[in-house]
């Protein structure tokens, strides 16, 4: 699953963003925006995955989106909202053409701050510095 979310994240960065990126095996260790959506599979698998951008990776989209220089920490979180919306949103419909389509929740806004949730696998993206960990987390039987 984790795959074909990260797939929806670099494409929202070619074609959103349109700067180069990397992906790395890692967590963002500093300060960063949380956010998060449920997925439910038609196999009745729950999942959670979590956003967690750095102010620089969120004032990039802000940029974009809002043409906004700098925003303000309310405009930052509903720009991580929307940007959850979008690359989940996209995963979904990649998705739909795989063994196990799925549905997704609406995003939610955990905190501003260190990233320090359990997870199954995770993965970051890095756009001049700027980082996104996406990270997602079995909740089956939670």
């Amino acid at each position: 699953m984790i795959s074909t979310i990260i797939q929806a994240a670099e494409n929202f960065c070619i074609h959103q963003i349109r700067l180069p990126y990397s992906i790395h095996n890692d967590v963002n260790k500093t300060r960063t925006l949380i956010a998060y959506i449920d997925i439910n599979t038609l196999n009745n698998e729950k999942y959670r995955v979590y956003l967690s951008a750095d102010e620089d990776f969120i004032q990039k989209v802000s940029s974009i989106f809002l043409e906004e220089e700098k925003s303000d920490e309310e405009t930052l979180i509903d720009m991580l909202l929307e940007t959850a919306n979008l690359i989940i949103g996209s995963a979904k419909v990649l998705a739909e053409k795989s063994d196990n389509p799925y549905s997704i929740s609406t995003p939610n806004f955990e905190k501003n701050g260190k990233f320090d949730f359990e997870y199954n696998e995770i993965k970051t993206l890095q756009i001049e510095g700027a980082r996104l960990s996406i990270a997602i987390k079995d909740i089956t039987n939670k």
